[in-house]
């Protein structure tokens, strides 16, 4: 039986993965809409071969060629709903850039996710990571999702509690990973105050004399300190932040301190405490190392770089040795934030 005309083959993922790993997928639909999404795993080949979902690729690690079909998600569209008193609501497509999309609120008049500035992928991505950056997560503006599933070809609308945020987590990434997000819709407080949190993000904003900030203003500040500390993929290939910053218990921070006293810690709400991953990596010698064509970034421990022409394997063996080391000197486990694929 020939493959539907819509689908392309052999198809190089280089430009889609900020890591830039030059791999290919075996079959590659670029889905533009709903209708198109559902034609393609309509068809029974399609549907019962491997599947790969792809927004901006800025969260994963292609470790080889994909052997199955890849659905790059590219639904645009953006709008402000009518909202509540206290809140505006606004909806973005799947496909949109996520800093385009911040940016666009802001543009709108309408503050609440300038935290988040700068942060690489799609919207479609953002409660699947519950990505988070400077005093702000996904979760905390939140209003509901749209995803396609399918096992039943059904749209089911999800409010928070359906997508379970945690950490760095959403059921996204458990049972609810096979659900191809379409749309997300925000709720942005209509009284805006500055959130500061993040005690780098307050410090760059007291330097520049700004007593109030407006929302743009803060976003801008985000701007210039992630562009200061961070790669921009389109000139190394990286993923951001490739470990999540470990949690441990009161009586192990403590024990940690004994020994380590300038070990950098953040108490949680819980009581638990928050690790600096990229302290940890620092401390055992890693920055700006490299094995092969992988290394980590010499101005941020936290972000692992293609060098130019690294391969996901070797990126991976990076990532193992750092998690070694880390574990052999303070007893703690990093976990990738990358999906391996």
């Amino acid at each position: 039986m020939p493959f539907p005309d819509f689908l392309q083959h052999d198809y190089p993922l280089k430009h889609l993965n900020t890591f830039s790993i030059d791999v290919r997928a075996k079959h590659y639909l670029r889905v533009t809409s709903v209708e198109l999404l559902r034609s393609a795993l309509a068809d029974p080949q399609l549907a019962a071969m491997p599947r790969l979902v792809l927004g901006g690729g800025s969260n994963l690690l292609l470790t080889r060629d994909f052997p199955g079909l890849v659905l790059h998600i590219a639904l645009e569209g953006r709008d402000i709903l009518s909202g509540t008193p206290s809140h505006h609501h606004v909806r973005a497509a799947a496909g949109e850039t996520w800093h385009n999309f911040v940016q666009w609120t802001l543009a709108q008049g309408v503050g609440g996710l300038e935290n988040l500035s700068l942060i690489p992928g799609t919207v479609g991505a953002a409660p699947i990571q519950n990505i988070g950056a400077y005093g702000a997560e996904t979760k905390e503006f939140f209003l509901s999702l749209t995803a396609f599933d399918p096992a039943s070809g059904e749209v089911r609308v999800m409010d928070g509690a359906d997508c379970r945020f945690a950490y760095r987590d959403s059921v996204f990434k458990h049972e609810g990973r096979g659900l191809i997000i379409l749309e997300v819709s925000f709720a942005l407080p209509r009284a805006w105050q500055a959130n500061l949190r993040y005690a780098e993000l307050a410090n760059a904003v007291a330097q520049q004399g700004l007593a109030a900030p407006t929302a743009q203003q803060v976003a801008d500040t985000v701007i210039a300190i992630r562009r200061r500390k961070l790669p921009d993929p389109a000139d190394i290939g990286n993923a951001g932040s490739f470990f999540k910053n470990p949690v441990v218990s009161a009586e192990q921070c403590a024990q940690l301190l004994e020994k380590f006293p300038t070990l950098v810690h953040h108490r949680q709400p819980d009581g638990s405490e928050k690790l600096a991953a990229g302290w940890l990596i620092d401390q055992c010698g890693w920055k700006g190392k490299s094995m092969g064509a992988a290394g980590v970034y010499p101005k941020q421990a936290l972000v692992l770089v293609n060098n130019g022409g690294a391969t996901g394997a070797e990126v991976q063996a990076l990532a193992a040795a750092i998690q070694a080391d880390v574990a052999q000197r303070y007893g703690v486990a990093l976990e990738p934030e990358p999906v391996f694929i």
